[in-house]
């Protein structure tokens, strides 16, 4: 049974998918005021895994990823996904594509063991947190290294991704260790 206490806090950590790098770094300074200073960055690179978006942000987005000097309380991610949902339409009207965001904002967070993203979306491996918000565990730690679940997207299964997760990883492990 156990006694509940509160988890370590976790690393904030924002992808971005857009029509190009120009609107991410447009955007990035809104996020910062919300967040804090940003601590690692992964800048602008080709989205090659799908193109789901394709209609919505084009036939070649680009993804980014920051995460944010500040760690947060887990059940905070709720709050963090509703506030990025309201900052992609509030960036839409400005932009002129009501309805169809130019920057879609991707909101996770990592542990020590593992890795979570935030949606909207109920499926059967996600957990219903509060005001219409899920999380999903997307990736977890073992033997040093991120490994995926048979349900994690496959561009999170990418080097690319797994790089920059783990080395945001070993940044919380020291950051923990030495305050």
């Amino acid at each position: 049974m156990g006694i509940a206490k509160k988890p370590l806090p976790a690393r904030l950590v924002m992808g971005f998918l857009a029509k190009d790098a120009a609107l991410i770094d447009e955007i990035r300074p809104r996020l910062c005021k919300l967040y804090g200073e940003e601590l690692e960055v992964l800048t602008a690179f080709p989205f090659r895994f799908t193109n789901y978006y394709k209609d919505e942000i084009g036939k070649s987005p680009v993804r980014a990823f920051v995460t944010y000097k500040t760690l947060i309380d887990r059940e905070s991610i709720v709050d963090i996904k509703l506030a990025t949902n309201h900052l992609e339409l509030e960036f839409a009207k400005e932009h002129g594509t009501e309805g169809l965001r130019p920057v879609n904002l991707d909101p996770g967070y990592i542990t020590l063991g593992q890795f979570f993203l935030a949606t909207t979306k109920d499926q059967r491996q996600r957990v219903y947190i509060r005001d219409g918000i899920y999380v999903e565990p997307t990736l977890y730690f073992q033997d040093g290294h991120f490994h995926a679940f048979p349900w994690t997207y496959r561009d999170y299964q990418s080097k690319e991704y797994i790089e920059f997760l783990e080395a945001v990883r070993n940044q919380l492990k020291s950051s923990m260790h030495n305050p």
